[in-house]
This record gives structure tokens, sequence and C-alpha cells, in this order.
């Protein structure tokens, strides 16, 4: 079992920056992915930028130029750098872990508010 802690949301003007942390409680060595998602009310959950094992990263096209997702090298965190935001940004942001084998899971944070207004 991995528990996945969020930090870093909070309430900033449009044209801010923040950064999300997310926080595994152990390191893991079979990760195919992590990832942060985004869910506004009344919206279904979003991805909002991902990295795979092999390199890959994907981003939300709403996102692209003014997000950028980073690790550490051991999966133990994973970051999400936020400029330019925007009122539409609005949502909680939730870490995901996904990883491959015999123990394949798929692991979720209690997620992060994110507030973008003025």
């Amino acid at each position: 079992q991995v528990h996945l802690v969020e930090s870093g949301g909070g309430l900033v003007q449009p044209g801010g920056s923040l950064r999300l942390s997310c926080a595994a409680s152990r390191s893991m060595s079979s990760v195919y992915s992590m990832g942060w998602y985004r869910q506004a009310p009344e919206n279904e959950r979003e991805l909002v930028a991902r990295i795979t094992s092999v390199g890959t990263i994907n981003y939300a096209d709403s996102v692209k130029g003014r997000f950028t997702i980073s690790r550490d090298n051991g999966w133990n965190t994973l970051f999400l750098q936020m400029n330019s935001l925007k009122p539409e940004d609005t949502a909680v942001y939730y870490c995901n872990l996904v990883t491959y084998g015999p123990s394949a899971a798929n692991y979720w944070g209690q997620g992060t508010q994110v507030t973008v207004s003025s």
C-alpha cells in the first residue's frame, strides 16, 4: 500500500503561480506512471499532466506552455509547477500513481484545492 499526500494548493490571483507537491509514503520500483489530475465542481476528473517510466510526458492541451510536471529520481515526489494561472484552473488537484506487475495498482491522493480568483 502506498499513500500519496499532496500539498501546495491555495488561493492565487489570475496570472499567478503555484507549485504542487505529491509525496509517496515509500519508494516504488514498479512504477508505470505518476501524474496530476483535477476535478472542478460538476465536472469529471481530467488528466492535467503525467510522466511515464520511459520518460513520456503528456499535458492536457489547456495547460501546455503554462504547467510543468517533474519528479525526483526515486519516484518519491512529484511536482507540478503552475504558471499563468487562470480562473478555469480552479479545481481539486489529485496525485496519481500507477504501478505494474503482479501487484499492479492505481493509487490516488486526497487532493489539494487550487482556487484562482481575484
